[in-house]
């Protein structure tokens, strides 16, 4: 008889579920419940069609997950565990969804509460936590990824003094969600080093268009960017982001929203390949009664357990204020290289049924190939251990 997963322990024997509260238990399940019928029925369809639900953005407002770590404006303010798990749960839903949320939160919206001016966090965050307006996050360029402080991308004053405004050339790549953003936290250099700007939708001299022919993120937007003459007044300038210091404050919170993530599309995955294995008969018996299966769902669920325990330390760090950047370097470079490992066993499992839309694992390790890359390869998550425990930079 297969048993519910969710209820019976298969993924949960570490019991981790004792290490949260009610509170956070409750929020889980909230997310929990809005995947299960809000993502999961239409996710195979939108990630054939390659069809981004826009429609969702509103919702996930309602719900409470956009901006959610942020204080005021509109926003939850809730704790960085309490967003994680969202995350988590999400993600076992799709990367994309997820990563909606991300790029809203924990880059755009994060931006503008960390580094903007008063008048800028009064007219889009309350906007953006609702869903209303979304967000985009443009760092990355054609030739600058890995490396940001070679963009290209440039931002000359137009006139002189405070009241001079900007004027912005140059393009990026890869930008989630750029084609629907009400508006664009764009990085760009200048004659005092990198700063940000905030480009409302329509300004003239903006083209976004999507990039097609994916194999991952499929049911998700990315974008190249160009910006060609973009004139921007003196209100564009997000005042307090100087330096490099800007954009990296932004991505190490989607880092440490993927450390969660990625365990929600590898238990996702793990749970699909153990209810199949039970119900599936080959030579007379399930599969689940193999050896060689039980074994991969054993490595599987032993490294979903190590992952949420990690992910959840690193929450704990987060509310207490003292958490480290590697620590985040090492949570996203884990969890996401062992989420494409079980993604990938668990397809095993499901035989030749595995590479069709009917089951999860495959579209969740094309996803996370995509995950693997951003907010940081694990090549730069390795230089930046590496850095860590040598105190020896070696980026170059």
């Amino acid at each position: 008889m297969t048993r519910d997963p969710m209820t019976a322990g298969p993924s949960d024997i570490l019991d981790l579920d004792a290490l949260l509260s009610g509170e956070e238990l409750a929020l889980r399940q909230r997310v929990r419940d809005f995947t299960a019928q809000r993502i999961k029925p239409d996710i195979a369809r939108w990630y054939e069609d390659g069809v981004f639900p826009v429609e969702l953005a509103p919702e996930l407002g309602e719900l409470g997950v956009l901006g959610m770590h942020l204080e005021g404006y509109g926003c939850p303010g809730r704790t960085a565990v309490e967003y994680g798990l969202a995350a988590m749960e999400l993600e076992a839903g799709d990367s994309g969804i997820r990563t909606l949320v991300s790029v809203q939160g924990s880059l755009a919206m994060t931006a503008i509460h960390t580094w903007g001016s008063e008048e800028q966090k009064q007219e889009w965050l309350p906007r953006m936590a609702a869903g209303e307006v979304i967000g985009c996050f443009a760092l990355t360029e054609p030739t600058a990824g890995s490396d940001p402080s070679s963009m290209a991308t440039y931002a000359t004053r137009d006139g002189s003094g405070d009241n001079g405004g900007w004027i912005l050339n140059g393009a990026k790549r890869w930008i989630g969600l750029a084609s629907v953003a009400g508006v664009m936290v764009v990085w760009a250099m200048t004659e005092d080093g990198v700063r940000g700007f905030l480009v409302p939708a329509g300004t003239p001299g903006v083209t976004a268009t999507p990039i097609g022919q994916k194999l991952s993120m499929r049911a998700s937007i990315q974008c190249d960017l160009t910006f060609d003459g973009v004139r921007l007044g003196p209100e564009a300038l997000l005042p307090g982001a100087s330096g490099l210091r800007g954009p990296f404050t932004c991505l190490n919170e989607a880092r440490y929203g993927i450390a969660w993530g990625a365990m929600g599309a590898a238990r996702d995955s793990y749970e699909a390949a153990l209810a199949y294995s039970q119900d599936r008969l080959q030579f007379g018996r399930p599969l689940a009664g193999y050896q060689l299966t039980q074994e991969k769902l054993v490595n599987m669920l032993v490294e979903i357990q190590k992952g949420t325990l990690l992910a959840l330390h690193l929450g704990r760090l987060k509310d207490a204020g003292t958490i480290r950047p590697e620590q985040i370097s090492l949570g996203k470079l884990n969890n996401v290289r062992e989420a494409i490992r079980i993604a990938r066993e668990a397809r095993t499992i499901l035989g030749g049924n595995g590479i069709t839309l009917d089951y999860p694992p495959l579209r969740h390790a094309a996803n996370l190939e995509s995950v693997r890359t951003y907010e940081g390869t694990d090549e730069v998550h390795t230089l930046i251990l590496g850095q860590h425990i040598t105190g020896l930079p070696a980026f170059r």
